[in-house]
């Protein structure tokens, strides 16, 4: 078992073991949530990964930019050669997940006999078949989710779904009403839930269920963004329904100095103030070559500014990035795969950017004015934090949830139309952009986004309810330590 750090913590700290699964979505927000852990006085904290779906130094940065009182480990490759070539990520992820259980169990054990035990586990959204181990050994469990509080009330909803219905969920005649959360049609929760054929739906059916194994949840949201659903949650947590949910978010990267040297940094700062429209679909979106060419052309007839960061297409799959960049080969850019000319005719009021751009960074660049996202959270929390809105693009997982809400609720966001086969015509991109940009529906949205900043900084003040929250948790950590109740 490959491990770095010093596992061995003070004998007289309490020590939170953190994992986190395969994914940029999942190990970036644990990695924040084991600074913030090991930020608190007498804390230290273990961040556990995967070696399945991670290059070397994929995560460097973010790992040694953490203080010294946090260790990291690696569990060793499991093989999951078995699976169809077509499985879903979801599939792949927790296949690895239930794979390196033993190997959990024996890191685990080997921190509980140093002398700083263990006094909480914290798997995160798509591990929670490792709190059956650490019942086993005697350590209190809680799930950390690096979505928003909806999605995780959805997932523990799945069950009851399941065994209450026949048809596919798309299919479903009536709103699903969860407590607190927007109404929702079928086809907007999880797309892991949408063929019940689908070996990934009964994961998901069983992940409802093994939540309940946890003594909480540990949430990356904040009580403004999700007030009602963060109200209606306590008041079935205290009814006994649900385990208690920490809205303990954001867990945010932190501008990182090295990112601040991108050649895309320096195009923005010869840019207006508030002119650019960010385009970008997250680590892991793929858009299909006709939508590629329809965003392009639209982005030009729009007239506006913008920076785009490029994947290449996929026709089958709309999270073709998740793992890699499509195994195209070196020295292949997803540019070239873009209009031919468009390129030339957009220099210097455009900017594409193959594969990755320093995200925080660009979004709190005056220049940018406007985000075009896959509605990932963390891509959501990120736009919150710089007060940039958005235009809601979702392609899977939770994010027609997300755009929902950010549309539906939070105000922060503009949807663009589509046709029945999926696509966004390149009118419609051009509408939504200059809307975005210049229209009063992206005045009003742009006033939502900067609404939420501001309640987002408060939360995380040391009155603010996103730290009593945490400071809630690491009590009932810290009481575990001392061998009482947690």
């Amino acid at each position: 078992m490959a491990t770095e750090g010093t596992l061995a913590a003070p004998e007289r700290s309490t020590h939170v073991v953190l994992l986190a699964c395969p994914g940029t979505g999942h190990v970036l927000p644990v990695a924040e949530l084991a600074r913030r852990v090991a930020g608190l006085d007498g804390f230290t904290a273990t961040l556990v990964t995967f070696t399945n779906f991670s290059s070397g130094d994929q995560y460097s940065s973010t790992f040694a930019s953490l203080p010294p009182s946090v260790s990291t480990a690696v569990l060793p490759e499991v093989s999951i050669d078995d699976l169809p070539a077509d499985a879903r990520a979801e599939t792949r992820i927790i296949a690895v997940v239930r794979r390196a259980l033993p190997h959990l169990r024996d890191l685990l054990r080997s921190l509980l006999d140093s002398p700083a035990g263990v006094a909480a586990f914290v798997p995160d959204l798509f591990c929670p078949w490792a709190l059956e181990v650490s019942a086993e050994l005697g350590v209190p469990g809680y799930v950390f989710c690096p979505t928003n509080l909806m999605a995780l009330s959805s997932i523990l909803h799945t069950p009851e779904l399941d065994s209450t219905t026949t048809c596919e969920f798309r299919d479903l005649p009536d709103l699903i009403r969860l407590p607190g959360c927007v109404p929702l049609h079928g086809s907007e929760l999880l797309d892991t839930v949408q063929v019940r054929a689908d070996p990934a739906y009964a994961l998901i059916v069983d992940l409802g269920k093994l939540y309940l194994l946890a003594r909480g949840f540990l949430v990356n949201t904040f009580d403004a963004m999700e007030h009602e659903t963060v109200a209606a949650f306590e008041e079935l947590s205290d009814e006994g329904v649900y385990p208690p949910a920490y809205a303990v978010g954001p867990f945010i990267r932190p501008r990182s100095e090295k990112s601040c040297e991108h050649s895309c940094l320096r195009w923005l700062d010869e840019q207006p103030a508030c002119s650019v429209l960010y385009v970008c679909f997250g680590s892991g979106g793929t858009l299909s070559r006709e939508q590629t060419d329809e965003l392009a052309a639209g982005l030009e007839a729009s007239g506006q500014r913008f920076l785009w960061v490029v994947q290449f297409p996929s026709d089958k799959d709309k999270s073709g990035a998740f793992f890699g960049d499509g195994g195209r080969g070196d020295g292949d850019s997803p540019v070239k795969y873009l209009p031919e000319g468009f390129v030339e005719r957009t220099e210097g009021t455009g900017l594409a950017v193959p594969f990755w751009g320093p995200q925080v960074e660009i979004l709190s660049h005056p220049a940018v004015g406007g985000f075009v996202s896959h509605c990932g959270w963390n891509s959501t929390l990120e736009a919150v934090a710089a007060g940039v809105p958005t235009v809601a693009w979702p392609l899977y997982a939770e994010q027609r949830m997300n755009a929902k809400m950010l549309s539906e609720r939070a105000g922060m966001a503009l949807r663009p139309e589509a046709r029945e086969d999926g696509v966004v015509t390149r009118d419609e991109v051009a509408a939504v952009a200059r809307e975005l940009m210049a229209g009063e529906k992206g005045a009003s949205a742009r006033e939502k986004a900067r609404q939420l900043r501001e309640e987002m900084a408060k939360g995380l003040a040391p009155d603010g309810r996103s730290h009593m929250a945490f400071e809630a948790v690491a009590g009932r950590w810290k009481a575990a330590g001392n061998g009482t109740a947690a």
